[in-house]
């Protein structure tokens, strides 16, 4: 299993693809994310057509926590996302940015 650490100012997708990159994963496994992110963009997909997506940008302080794949080097990740009076969002990750803490990505890297 590989660490792969996002950093005060980095974002968590490029960061996450770089690193991958460094350590010569192509294709693996995402089994845990764990970290805290201040703005952050996700989607989900409308109720009547799943091959669309409605991306919300947030600009504010959230629990980051999370599973994905690394596929040909691409980083996909699903998130839950909780929040100022215990609320939580969830969704496929686009982008987050770090300020003050970390995130972690436990990857398994696959053959």
């Amino acid at each position: 299993m590989k660490l792969l650490s996002v950093k005060p100012g980095e974002e968590v997708i490029d960061t996450l693809i770089r690193r991958a990159a460094e350590e010569g994963i192509a294709n693996g496994a995402i089994v845990s994310l764990i970290g805290a992110v201040e703005g952050c963009a996700i989607s989900n997909m409308p109720a009547d057509d799943a091959s669309t997506d409605i991306v919300n940008e947030y600009r504010q302080p959230f629990e980051l926590s999370g599973t994905g794949e690394i596929r040909d080097g691409k980083v996909h990740v699903h998130v839950v996302l909780g929040r100022e009076g215990d609320g939580a969002l969830a969704g496929h990750l686009h982008w987050a940015r770090v300020e003050t803490f970390f995130v972690h990505a436990y990857t398994i890297p696959l053959e």
